[in-house]
């Protein structure tokens, strides 16, 4: 038997077509299109097939698509993956939620549900459009956040957010701030810095009132106990079985930073034969690389069960 540990993307690995060769070969998938199509009242599989790029990015579709498709995946493993057992789970962002949902802390109705408002929260979170992510690609995290946190105290507004790998760190904020920022990083030797097509400052402190409207409406759920260890986003720990303290990381997570790298080391004390992405696109992939060269990394597919 295989050990493995299961990691689900985020937000951007979205692609038109996502998921067509398992729809089209297995019939559980297409009755989890089915059934997701009528828990949100949007057919599926025509907007993940046949819709434009532009409906997928919208924040408010692309959370519950990179749900499903993940789902889908995870549905696959566990009906025909005989051969592996899941030590732990891992998610990035909106990834957190495949994550919760593969360690039964909520039924797949309501995880479609659930990413389905916070993709509404967050997209109504700056409806003027002044937030904004950049990546910062080949300067140490520490000297990233002393950038920011220069600037802040001059009256900017921009955090280091999401610490995906050693050479990659993402930045959120006012878009002005950003633009300032990019100047700093750049003559303090960052290799690149690339503005993210992202409709706010998500991560940031700009999401905290999203996350309260957020909690009140995770409270209305039945939230259970992880059968896995999830190692959260916010503090890198397994999440923990009681159901106020799994809302209430679940309502930090929203606008605290994403402690990838240190995930990635997390995952690796847990000596797993090999990690799986389960989701669409390679992002996660290439991002452990970096971090872990050693470690067997997989994409999905139905060849590898």
């Amino acid at each position: 038997m295989k050990n493995v540990v299961l990691v689900f993307p985020g937000q951007g690995s979205q692609s038109i077509g996502m998921g067509k060769d398992l729809y089209d070969k297995f019939s559980y998938v297409k009755g989890l299109f089915d059934k997701a199509s009528s828990v949100i009242d949007v057919d599926m599989a025509k907007m993940i097939f046949e819709g434009t790029e532009d409906e997928l990015r919208d924040t408010y579709n692309a959370q519950p698509s990179i749900f499903l498709i993940s789902a889908s995946m995870l549905e696959i493993i566990r009906r025909e993956g005989k051969d592996i057992n899941i030590l732990a789970v891992a998610g990035h962002s909106l990834g957190e939620y495949s994550a919760l949902y593969s360690a039964g802390v909520f039924s797949f109705e309501d995880g479609l549900r659930i990413v389905r408002k916070r993709g509404e929260l967050m997209s109504k979170a700056d409806p003027e459009g002044k937030g904004g992510m950049a990546a910062v690609i080949g300067l140490d995290p520490d000297k990233i956040k002393e950038v920011c946190d220069n600037l802040t105290k001059e009256g900017f507004y921009v955090e280091p957010v999401n610490y995906n790998s050693l050479d990659q760190t993402v930045i959120s904020g006012y878009k002005e701030s950003i633009s300032k920022a990019v100047e700093l990083l750049k003559s303090a030797g960052a290799k690149r810095v690339v503005e993210l097509s992202v409709s706010g400052a998500f991560h940031s402190k700009l999401m905290e009132q999203p996350a309260k409207e957020f909690r009140k409406f995770l409270e209305t759920f039945n939230i259970s106990s992880p059968s896995i260890p999830v190692i959260a986003n916010y503090n890198a720990e397994p999440y923990p079985s009681d159901k106020a303290k799994i809302i209430d990381i679940m309502e930090k997570q929203m606008y605290s930073p994403v402690l990838w790298t240190s995930i990635t080391q997390k995952i690796k004390s847990l000596n797993p034969d090999a990690i799986i992405e389960v989701g669409p696109g390679q992002v996660l992939k290439g991002l452990i690389k970096k971090t872990l060269p050693e470690v067997d990394i997989l994409s999905f597919s139905v060849e590898l069960l």
